[in-house]
């Protein structure tokens, strides 16, 4: 078992591009101390320098994190990619073990908005379209779509905030979120 009755646990996935670091940030900068964020491409790019492959040392790294910050008594939020077929043993085990509420959401953002959106982000220039549509998963959620068109992300970060503990007005930019498990494919 991880945590406490009153940690909590938010898990942020979505493609590329989908607004997830912003949604992380923003529940971040609104909560302050006393939550742990937990990126993926932070431990994976920069911590670990690796690539996002199947069984890579990463998966067990943000598990590790995550589990550590919870029994120290923080509220974590982990937010990635987050592929179910490469990270869904871990998200679900986390998820079992952990004693306070878990919230995971999946931020669902259409192909050309992706585009528009890296298009702005540092990496732009290193990876292309190709690369993008190669790492896009169209139908994995088809579940849980987003309704409407990807407007703002007040929605989405005003309800992981919440989820996170918080209850002040959020009034930030990202994309709508939808609730789902935490490692469905």
């Amino acid at each position: 078992m991880v945590g406490t009755e009153n940690t909590r646990l938010v898990v942020l996935r979505g493609n590329s591009a989908s607004g997830k670091s912003s949604v992380a940030a923003g529940i971040r900068d609104r909560f302050g101390r006393g939550l742990a964020l937990v990126g993926q491409d932070n431990l994976r790019r920069i911590v670990l320098r690796e690539r996002d492959r199947p069984g890579a040392a990463n998966i067990g790294l943000i598990d590790l994190t995550a589990r550590y910050a919870l029994d120290a008594g923080y509220h974590v939020v982990v937010e990635g990619i987050l592929y179910a077929d490469r990270y869904g043993q871990m998200l679900q085990q986390l998820r079992a073990d952990h004693r306070g509420r878990t919230h995971c959401y999946y931020l669902d953002v259409p192909f050309p908005e992706t585009l528009a959106r890296h298009a702005t982000k540092p990496i732009a220039t290193e990876v292309g379209e190709s690369q993008l549509r190669e790492w896009y998963r169209p139908t994995a959620f088809a579940r849980w779509t987003a309704r409407g068109d990807a407007p703002t992300t007040r929605a989405a970060l005003a309800l992981a905030f919440r989820s996170a503990g918080g209850s002040s007005d959020c009034r930030r930019s990202a994309t709508i979120v939808e609730p789902l498990a935490c490692a469905s494919t």
